[in-house]
């Protein structure tokens, strides 16, 4: 029995460092390309965008006699914004590239900003910083106090230039439809921004709502059949935080096909220390090769998980995993025991050690917890099997077993 116990060790032991090697090779391969691909969502859907408040100023020129000679330097002159409405929806669509999901979105953005010039030229240049250098902009207009303009373009940023007099008010609009990927920003300023008569709506179509660290929370918030309706208002308001989203992240393929196979060797401890207790209340005489194709059997079920989520969804790939695996472990053990054991004893704690435990991964959160109740329950049910057995009788064979 000593001899056996040992075999089995060493059988546990081969199979755990597979399962380490396998996970490993899980986690480098989502490593080694996530950057790539990341970069390839981007060159393709868009980067994440941070769309900054616009600006507007006037220019002022000063002389000054250097060396004898006058020197003319030119100063931007700031306006003040004294009102924002703006607009944002976005519409979420999941991509998937390799083992890895990328929240990818569709926003429409819409903007009103007035200025009121207290400079002494009445020549006045509003800039509107565009989110992302690499994005899409479709269907861009821009009107100036109702009344749609031409703009120039420099780089991310367009100009538009108007003759606005001391004293008067310019109102900018802006209206685009782009795409971006994992975060929307909205930026206040540099530093500590003022934001007077402020008013920022923001519709999504999801419901799982998070937002950036060193973000405002919304002053508003309103559920909808879709998703929510946010709003920020404020008349006065001074803030180094800025507004954004995170978009909702899908359960990601690779890592959690990694952590489940970095944690099967605890299933498979709990498989085999069920199956040892059973076979010597039964008696019956299973060898240490029949333990090693079992754990091969549980092998398979991570190394063609690992594989095919590359392919087809988490879950169908979790399915057919479990499947394969339980298939395999009840047919052979059908021929070694026998099909009542097969289907009962052995099927069901495959499907508790490996299928439970390991789906317990895709509740984030709680995987801790419900590993722990199964194996305090597994514990409290082999207490009451093995209460009378006798194992000082048990492991007095002569070692040969």
């Amino acid at each position: 029995m000593t001899r056996r116990l040992i075999a089995i060790a060493f059988i546990f032991a081969c199979t755990s460092i597979a399962w380490m090697y396998l996970g490993s090779t899980i986690f480098e391969r989502t490593a080694a390309y996530g950057g790539r691909l990341r970069e390839a969502v981007g060159s393709t859907w868009g980067t994440s965008h941070e769309q900054a408040a616009p600006t507007a100023f006037t220019q002022r020129t000063e002389s000054k006699l250097v060396d004898g000679k006058t020197v003319e330097t030119t100063h931007h002159v700031p306006l003040r914004l004294e009102q924002t409405r703006a607009a944002v929806a976005f519409d979420l669509d999941h991509r998937q590239k390799g083992l890895l999901w990328y929240s990818t979105y569709a926003v429409r953005f819409d903007g009103s900003f007035r200025f009121r010039n207290a400079t002494a030229s009445d020549s006045v240049t509003l800039a509107f910083k565009l989110p992302a250098s690499k994005a899409i902009y479709d269907n861009l207009r821009m009107s100036l106090n109702g009344v749609p303009v031409r703009h120039e373009t420099d780089g991310q940023t367009v100009h538009v230039t108007a003759r606005v007099p001391l004293g008067e008010s310019a109102t900018l609009a802006v209206s685009y439809r782009s795409q971006g990927l994992d975060q929307w920003r909205y930026v206040l300023g540099a530093d500590i921004a003022e934001a007077r008569d402020f008013d920022l709506t923001m519709h999504t179509d999801f419901a799982d709502i998070d937002f950036p660290e060193n973000a405002l929370s919304p002053t508003e918030k309103r559920t909808t059949p879709d998703g929510w309706d946010l709003r920020w208002k404020y008349s006065n308001l001074l803030s180094g935080f800025q507004i954004g989203m995170d978009m909702p992240q899908k359960l990601q393929p690779g890592p959690l096909a990694g952590e489940i196979a970095q944690f099967a060797p605890v299933s498979l401890l709990f498989f085999f220390a069920v199956m040892f207790i059973i076979v010597t209340i039964r008696r019956i005489d299973l060898h240490p090769m029949n333990y090693a194709f079992l754990a091969a059997a549980f092998f398979a079920f991570h190394l063609l998980l690992a594989y095919l989520v590359d392919h087809i969804s988490i879950h169908v790939a979790f399915l057919i995993s479990s499947i394969v695996s339980i298939a395999l472990v009840v047919s052979y053990m059908r021929l070694v025991v026998g099909p009542r054991f097969a289907f009962r004893e052995a099927a069901l704690a495959q499907f508790t050690y490996l299928v439970l435990f390991s789906y317990a991964f895709f509740f984030t959160g709680f995987t801790g917890l419900a590993i722990t109740i199964g194996s305090i329950l597994t514990l409290f049910v082999a207490m009451q099997l093995t209460g009378r057995v006798r194992w000082s009788t048990v492991f007095a064979g002569d070692g040969s077993g």
